[in-house]
C-alpha cells in the first residue's frame, strides 16, 4: 500500500514542498530511506519505530521505501520524523489518511512519541499557504511562530497520539490564533536602553541620530571607556520601528537559523547583533554543507555592531562589502548557490591605536603618530568607503559624568529621525529598493542633492583645504541632504555641508599630524 504526506525543507530562507512517500512490499523487513537525505535524516528510523511503538501503533512489516521527492533537492534537519511516521501508520491501515492531502506536517520525534521543536517553521508555513494547503500540523512550542502566517490553520500537538487522533477525527483540536497587531503593541510599549543615560559625548550622540535618520554606517573612533559601545546600544532606541513586512522577514531568517527562543512567534525589535572580533568568517557570513545564515543576515533590518573594528579578521570584513552594497549575501557552493538578505546599518567602533589612546605631543607614553597609522590601516580603504559617518569619540569629563539632569530621551530624538524618514519615503516611494538617502547612487545624488551656492562654496573650500577624497564627496552629500531633513528642509545649505564634512575625519589628509 502506498500513502503520501506532505513535508518541506528550508533553502535559503525560502521553503520547498516535500511529497513524503512510503510504501511496503511482502519481503524480509529492511527500511530504504531515498531521496538526498542528510545524517539527521538517514538515522530517523530508530527514532521513529520507537516512537510508533511507544504510542500504542505497530511498525510495519515488510520492505519499506520512504521516497522525498523531489530526489535531486538536498534534505536536512529533524522535521521529517512526524511526516515519516504518519505516513508509515496511514500506509500500514492504522489511521485514516483522508485530511494528509490538505496537510502539511512537519515536527522531530522523541523515543517516547512527544514532539520537539524544529527550525525554520515559518517559512514552511508561507509556502504551505502558497500551495493551497489547508492546515499545517507543527510541534506546540513552534504553533505560535507559525500562527503568524494569515490564511492557514495551524495545529500545535504536543504527542504523536494527538497527531494521530486529530487525523482520524478522533480528537478534536483548536487552531492557535495570533493576534499580531497586539504582538506589536506588546514588545514595542517595552522599554528599551535609552540615551538619556548617557552623559556628556553630545557631537557622537548627534552622529547616531544622523546615521539613523538616513540609514548610514557609521564608525566610532576612541579610546577605552569613552561611551563608544554604550552609544552603539542604544541605537535601536531611535530607529524607526519594524513594518509588519520587515518583522515577517526578519522572522524567516531567525526562524531557518534556529535563533527563535521558545513561544517567540514574531520578530517586533529591530535586531542587533554584535559578535566578537574572534568570530569565524563561516559564523559571520554564513555556512555549512546547505549554507545557514550568519550574523550578517541576523542583522537583516536592523543593527550590525562590531566592536574594535582592526582585530576582526581582514578577511571576514572584506565579506562585509558586498551586502553593504547590495543589501544581501550570496554564499556559493559547488552545487548551489544560496542567497539571504543583509540590510542593515553598520555601526563599528574602534580604538585609536593598540594602547588605546590618540597621539599626544604632550605625553611621551602616548601611541606614536605611526603607530597609530598602522592600527588605522588594518581598516581597508574599500571598507571604510562604505562608512558614511567617521566621528571621533573624546574621554568625558569630571563635569559631564557630575551633571544633575538627565541629557535628551530616545524618544525625543526618535520623533525627529522619523519625521526624516517620512520625508525620505516620500522621496523614493517611486523608486525600488532605494528606502533612505544611504542608499541613493551616485546618479541620484546628483539629482536630488541640490546645494545652494553658499553650501556649494563650502564644500569646494573643504575638498581643497582638508584634502578631501573623491570617495567623499558623494557621501558628504549623502549625509547633507540627511541633515536637511532633520531641519525639514528642502535645500542644503552651508551650515549641513559643514556638519557633513566633520563626520569625513579619517579621510582628511595628514589626518594624524
Amino acid at each position: 500500500m502506498l500513502a503520501k504526506a506532505y513535508c518541506a525543507s528550508t533553502f535559503g530562507v525560502d521553503a520547498h514542498l516535500i511529497d513524503v512517500e512510503t510504501n511496503a512490499v511482502n519481503g524480509l523487513p529492511q527500511y530504504y530511506l531515498v531521496g538526498l537525505p542528510d545524517r539527521a535524516i538517514s538515522e530517523s528510523r530508530d527514532r521513529i519505530e520507537a516512537a510508533v511503538r511507544n504510542s500504542g501503533f505497530e511498525m510495519p512489516r515488510g520492505r519499506i521505501t520512504v521516497n522525498l521527492a523531489p530526489a535531486n533537492l538536498p534534505k536536512e534537519g529533524s522535521s521529517f520524523d512526524l511526516p515519516i511516521a504518519v505516513g508509515l501508520l496511514a500506509m500500514s491501515g492504522q489511521i485514516r489518511s483522508d485530511k494528509l492531502k490538505e496537510t502539511l506536517i512537519l515536527g522531530e520525534l522523541a523515543l517516547d512519541g512527544a514532539l520537539r521543536p524544529v527550525k525554520g517553521v515559518l517559512p514552511v508555513t508561507v509556502e504551505a499557504r502558497k500551495r493551497d494547503l489547508k492546515q499545517v500540523i507543527v510541534p506546540a512550542a513552534n504553533a505560535r511562530e507559525a500562527a503568524v502566517v494569515s490564511g492557514i490553520d495551524v495545529y500545535g500537538f504536543s504527542h504523536l497520539s494527538e497527531v494521530t487522533g486529530w487525523l482520524s477525527g478522533i480528537k478534536n483540536a483548536d487552531a492557535v490564533r495570533v493576534d499580531v497587531d497586539e504582538l506589536f503593541r506588546k514588545e514595542q510599549s517595552q522599554s528599551l536602553l535609552d540615551y538619556n543615560d548617557v552623559r556628556g559625548q553630545e557631537n557622537a550622540k548627534r552622529a547616531m541620530e544622523v546615521a539613523a535618520a538616513g540609514g548610514h554606517n557609521i564608525l566610532m573612533v576612541g579610546p577605552p571607556g569613552s561611551g563608544k559601545t554604550m552609544i552603539a546600544r542604544r541605537l535601536p532606541s531611535i530607529l524607526p520601528p519594524l513594518s509588519l513586512e520587515e518583522a515577517l522577514e526578519t522572522t524567516r531568517i531567525h526562524s531557518v537559523a534556529g535563533k527563535l527562543t521558545n513561544g517567540t512567534s514574531l520578530v517586533v525589535r529591530r535586531p542587533f547583533r554584535s559578535p566578537h572580533h574572534t568570530i569565524s568568517d563561516a559564523a559571520l557570513c554564513g555556512g555549512g554543507s546547505i549554507p545557514r545564515p550568519g550574523e550578517i543576515s541576523m542583522a537583516h533590518n536592523g543593527v550590525l555592531f562590531l566592536d574594535e573594528l582592526p582585530e576582526f579578521r581582514r578577511s571576514a570584513l572584506e565579506v562585509l562589502r558586498q551586502p553593504l552594497e547590495d543589501g544581501e549575501l550570496t554564499l556559493a557552493r559547488a552545487r548551489f548557490s544560496v542567497t539571504y538578505p543583509s540590510r542593515f546599518m553598520l555601526v563599528a567602533s574602534m580604538n585609536p591605536s593598540p594602547g588605546g589612546d590618540w597621539y599626544d605631543p604632550a605625553n611621551p607614553a602616548s601611541a606614536t603618530p605611526e603607530e597609530v597609522q598602522r592600527y588605522m590601516d588594518r581598516v581597508s580603504g574599500p571598507l571604510l568607503d562604505r562608512i558614511d559617518i567617521h566621528v571621533e569619540v573624546r574621554k568625558v569629563n569630571y563635569q559631564e559624568l557630575a551633571m544633575p539632569s538627565a541629557s535628551e530621551p530616545s524618544e525625543a530624538i526618535r520623533e525627529r529621525v522619523l519625521m526624516a524618514r517620512e520625508r525620505q519615503k516620500r522621496r523614493f516611494e517611486k523608486m525600488s529598493q532605494v528606502f533612505n538617502n544611504a542608499q541613493m547612487s551616485t546618479r541620484m545624488v546628483r539629482r536630488i542633492c541640490v546645494i545652494d551656492s553658499s553650501g556649494a562654496s563650502l564644500l569646494k573650500k573643504a575638498m581643497s583645504t582638508l584634502g578631501l577624497s573623491a570617495r567623499a564627496y558623494d557621501r558628504i552629500l549623502k549625509v547633507a541632504r540627511t541633515i536637511a531633513d532633520l531641519d525639514q528642509s528642502k535645500e542644503i545649505r552651508a551650515h549641513h555641508i559643514a556638519e557633513a564634512v566633520q563626520y569625513r575625519s579619517l579621510d582628511r589628509q595628514h589626518y594624524l599630524r
